[in-house]
């Protein structure tokens, strides 16, 4: 049976040898690789995997560029190799590697298992290390709220550290989000079934190189995947971020309005404007740190990348105002005209921002500044 360890890394120089080094030692007995999916790291992670790839015949790497995100790391990882069982673990050391043989081992001596965790909460041995209480809280809050959708019973769906049957990747492949950083509960969720399950308890260690990739946004992006496997199919969970972000803009816009009109009376029309523009900087910021986080703007493209967002949006202004004008003109009652003509307004601009602010230009002015 061939093995392969799929292993998401972003700048990671130092833990990579360390990780190879480990597995070396504990996977003699097995057919094995390990394949190292590198997010374009900055840190001289690509000059070390290219020593270890030529000199081990077992390590092999993917480098992406202009593509992010741990959960597609692991599915492309996933779909350029050819073995039978796929385990997936971080680079940073937080997985004990040392119950990844028992892991495989299971598939070997159980041809109907599908899926083999690493779990944190067993109360076998398992344990958060030296997590807060808070952190440990939001965990286990989180995989409460995940148990809601999920048909397979696991203590640990938010674990990072699993193995998987190849013909389970097939299955779930075309169905899941690859977005975010639970790449486990994205394929449990995917699966529509129950899978055969065991699980390993283990202890989560401390990060010794490096830096933690998690982040607040993590929280929404977990929401996120839940969202879109319980409505994904009736209204895409991004659009409703993108609205969500525009309303926060609205309440803003019309706080701003009140103090500069009402309190620091200036001029209605100068308020408006003045409220308005603040408002689209707003709701641009909001969705390119969480509805657009995979695509996000850093840096030099923030700039053009918010000109083109209010540009697009003035033009969806000008799209609100005519639809719902049409319907009005047609005796359609004037609450149900101008909700309309808003929906229709928020579509355009979420359809061609998508496009434009966070697909297409990020592309032209990264190629124009080579």
């Amino acid at each position: 049976m061939k093995f392969s360890i799929i292993i998401p890394a972003y700048n990671e120089r130092d833990n990579i040898p360390l990780v190879v080094e480990r597995l070396e030692a504990l996977l003699a007995d097995f057919d094995w690789e390990i394949i190292f999916v590198d997010d374009d790291s900055q840190d001289g992670s690509r000059e070390v995997l290219m020593e270890l790839a030529r000199t081990k015949s077992r390590v092999k790497f993917i480098r992406r560029i202009g593509r992010r995100g741990l959960a597609s790391a692991c599915l492309e990882g996933m779909a350029s190799s050819a073995a039978d069982v796929f385990a997936v673990m971080d680079c940073d050391l937080q997985h004990d590697e040392t119950i990844l043989p028992a892991m495989l081992r299971a598939f070997e001596e159980d041809s109907r298992l599908e899926l083999a965790v690493g779990s944190r909460y067993t109360g076998k041995g398992g344990g958060t290390g030296n997590w807060s209480k808070s952190r440990v809280f939001v965990s286990r809050f989180a995989t409460r709220i995940g148990s809601v959708v999920r048909k397979t019973e696991l203590t640990d769906p938010m674990s990072g550290f699993f193995a998987i049957r190849r013909n389970i990747f097939e299955e779930t492949v075309r169905q899941m989000t690859g977005k975010g950083f639970k790449i486990l509960l994205d394929i449990v969720l995917s699966a529509g079934r129950p899978l055969r399950v065991r699980e390993f308890p283990y202890e989560f260690r401390t990060r010794q190189h490096g830096e933690s990739k998690l982040d607040i946004v993590v929280g929404f992006e977990y929401l996120y995947l839940l969202a879109d496997k319980m409505f994904g199919r009736f209204v895409p969970v991004r659009f409703v971020l993108y609205v969500m972000a525009g309303l926060s803009g609205l309440v803003l816009h019309l706080g701003i309005l009140g103090v500069l009109h009402k309190v620091a009376a200036v001029p209605f029309l100068t308020a408006q404007i003045s409220a308005t523009l603040v408002a689209m900087a707003s709701n641009f910021l909001v969705n390119n740190s969480v509805t657009f986080r995979q695509q996000r703007l850093k840096g030099g493209l923030l700039l053009p990348g918010l000109i083109a967002y209010m540009v697009i949006c003035g033009i969806g202004a000008v799209v609100n105002v005519q639809s719902a004008e049409y319907l009005f003109d047609q005796h359609i009652p004037w609450w149900f005209a101008g909700a309309a003509g808003a929906l229709v307004g928020a579509v355009w601009n979420y359809a061609v921002s998508t496009q434009i602010v966070w697909t297409w230009l990020p592309g032209v002015l990264k190629k124009q500044r080579k």
